[in-house]
């Protein structure tokens, strides 16, 4: 019982630690990368679509993006798509590919990205203290009902604090990797 409720916190955590990661990867720093935009929801025939569905992407050059559709047609409405997202580019096309040139970030962009990044790491923070709460009082049911004895649920809380405690330095490092990443110039 104790082992399946800590199994199923550190999934939850690892989920929400994912989800951090997946977000950074969709931040704009200095340099081009195909995760930019690949979940981008472009409206492909009235139904949202996200824009790796429709073309692929990669990056030629360093600040470059190269998004060559499947079908010719979708290059209005991919443009449309890109021009209408918060990411603050603006496509060129050739008829075949479209070409997102990344600008270099300012000093006022960056700390507002990194302001960014430090709120979404705090979301996740919450998301895993959250599942803790959950777990913690899962285990104190378990010793309510006799499930467990009194000494089982200490133990099961310490080992659940230890998960936790390593969950939260993961987001961390995270987030310290993703600032430093922002702020290089």
């Amino acid at each position: 019982m104790v082992k399946e409720t800590l199994l199923e916190a550190e999934n939850k955590m690892k989920s929400a630690e994912k989800t951090l990661e997946e977000s950074f990867a969709s931040l704009r720093t200095g340099r081009a990368s195909p995760m930019l935009v690949e979940k981008l929801m472009v409206d492909y025939y009235d139904v949202p679509t996200p824009l790796m569905q429709l073309a692929t992407i990669s990056a030629p050059e360093p600040r470059l993006l190269a998004i060559k559709p499947f079908d010719p047609t979708s290059i209005k409405t991919i443009e449309k798509g890109i021009l209408a997202s918060d990411l603050g580019l603006t496509p060129n096309n050739d008829g075949k590919i479209i070409r997102l040139s990344i600008p270099a970030l300012t000093e006022d962009r960056r700390k507002d990205l990194a302001k960014i990044v430090h709120h979404r790491a705090e979301e996740a923070r919450i998301a895993i203290r959250n599942v803790r709460r959950d777990s913690h009082n899962d285990l104190r049911e378990f010793e309510k009902e006799k499930i467990i004895s009194e000494d089982d649920l200490k133990r099961s809380e310490d080992d659940l604090q230890k998960l936790t405690d390593r969950m939260i330095e993961k987001v961390d490092a995270a987030v310290e990797r993703k600032t430093r990443e922002i702020m290089e110039v």
